[in-house]
């Protein structure tokens, strides 16, 4: 397991991003960020994946137990990414078929039922709504396995139900995993969050989650404290 640093301001030409920050993705744990839309989340996952190129970082991003990031990290963007021409089964295979090897069916399919879509691995992006898409996305990302997994708004297009369910899943398929998770739900970093970040406009603050194991339950009472306490933050961010 590796822990992942990063530290430093992005910049668009003259143009700053965000402010110089520091925080450490700690190896097998689950990283929550949340705060207000535009502050650069986003941005931060793109840069640790290494898919920003209008953007420059001011800073590094390593891996503190060292190595190199390349072939480590899988990323789960906002939109589904789905290819079109692809049903879902294939859409879920897609990485084995990039890196030229044999497809694993059995594990895709395996995915797609505990994602709750065994009927309709065989339709294609359109056939499915935004929520379907979201889990088809979802079971593509842990189809991987990589070590360092960063995933923004996995679940946003869900209803609260499925939500749930999906984060219990997704707990249970990336344990031992380095992950960070960017949310705008306090709900979800309450119940996920081993470390909780909130970024704005002047840095970026740590807060203390939740005593106890994830995946907490959504009505234990610290649970609750610490959703109302990430809310009263983000709307003074704000």
């Amino acid at each position: 397991m590796q822990s992942l640093l990063f530290e430093g301001s992005a910049w668009v030409d003259e143009i700053q991003i965000f402010p110089r920050i520091s925080f450490t993705m700690q190896a097998g744990s689950w990283t929550c960020m949340l705060g207000p839309s535009g502050v650069g989340k986003t941005t931060i996952l793109r840069l640790i994946a290494g898919l920003e190129s209008e953007i420059v970082l001011d800073g590094r991003i390593e891996l503190k137990e060292g190595g190199r990031l390349t072939g480590q990290i899988s990323l789960m963007s906002q939109t589904d990414n789905l290819l079109p021409w692809l049903n879902a089964t294939e859409n879920v295979v897609l990485g084995n078929r990039l890196r030229g090897e044999k497809p694993n069916y059995d594990k895709a399919n395996a995915l797609i039922e505990k994602v709750g879509l065994t009927d309709h691995r065989k339709k294609k992006p359109y056939a499915l709504s935004g929520g379907q898409r979201q889990r088809v996305a979802l079971a593509r990302t842990l189809m991987e396995e990589r070590p360092i997994v960063l995933l923004d708004e996995p679940f946003s297009a869900l209803d609260a139900r499925v939500r749930a369910e999906m984060q219990e899943l997704a707990a249970q398929h990336l344990q031992g995993k380095t992950i960070l998770l960017v949310t705008h739900d306090p709900a979800e970093a309450a119940r996920l969050g081993e470390s909780i970040l909130v970024l704005s406009m002047n840095g970026v603050k740590d807060v203390c989650p939740p005593e106890g194991a994830i995946i907490r339950a959504y009505d234990e009472h610290t649970v609750l404290a610490c959703q109302g306490q990430l809310l009263r933050l983000l709307r003074a961010e704000a």
